[in-house]
C-alpha cells in the first residue's frame, strides 16, 4: 500500500508565483491573445507599462535579438530570454556606473589623468601621469583626454 503524500498549497504557490507572475506579464503583452509577441505588441506595451518610448526599428531589432525560430514574434522562452537579458544589462549599467563613479573624483563627470592616477594608486596599482594618459587615450573616442561613462563602459566591455 502507497503512502498518501499531503502537499502544502502555501509552499506550492510561493514557488510557482514568480512563474505565474511572468505568464501573467506575458499575456498583457500579447494583445491579440495568439501566444507570440509581435514588435508591434512590444513596442505599444513598453510605452503602456514602462512609459518608454522605443521606435518600430528599435521593437524589432529586440524581437529579432531573441527570436530563436526566425518568425518574427516572440513565444514565451523568448520573451523570458529578452526580460533577463535587460535586466542583465541594468545590472551591468548599476554596477559600471558605481565604478566609474570610484574613478571620477573631480566631480566632473568624467575620468581624468589625474583622478585614474589617484585611484590606481589607491588600489595598489601606482601609474605614472603619462601611464594614465595613455590608457585614457585608447578609449577616449572623441579625443578630449577624459573618459565619458559611455567610453569607460566599452574599456570595461573590451
Amino acid at each position: 500500500m502507497r503512502k498518501q503524500e499531503t502537499i502544502n498549497i502555501e509552499t506550492v504557490s510561493v514557488s510557482f508565483s514568480p512563474y505565474i507572475e511572468f505568464d501573467r506579464i506575458f499575456r498583457s503583452f500579447d494583445r491579440d491573445g495568439d501566444g507570440k509577441i509581435s514588435a508591434t505588441e512590444l513596442q505599444l506595451c513598453m510605452e503602456a507599462a514602462a512609459g518608454e518610448h522605443i521606435s518600430s526599428d528599435d521593437a524589432e531589432a529586440l524581437v529579432a535579438s531573441v527570436d530563436s525560430d526566425g518568425d518574427g514574434l516572440l513565444d514565451e522562452e523568448e520573451f523570458m530570454r529578452l526580460v533577463y537579458v535587460e535586466e542583465a544589462e541594468e545590472e551591468t549599467t548599476r554596477i559600471l556606473r558605481q565604478a566609474f563613479w570610484m574613478y571620477e573624483m573631480d566631480g566632473k563627470g568624467c575620468i581624468t589623468p589625474v583622478s585614474l592616477n589617484r585611484m590606481l594608486s589607491q588600489l595598489g596599482s601606482p601609474s605614472d601621469l603619462d601611464e594614465c594618459k595613455a590608457m585614457i587615450c585608447r578609449f577616449d573616442l572623441n579625443g578630449d583626454g577624459v573618459l565619458s561613462f559611455d567610453e569607460f563602459r566599452i574599456m570595461m566591455m573590451a
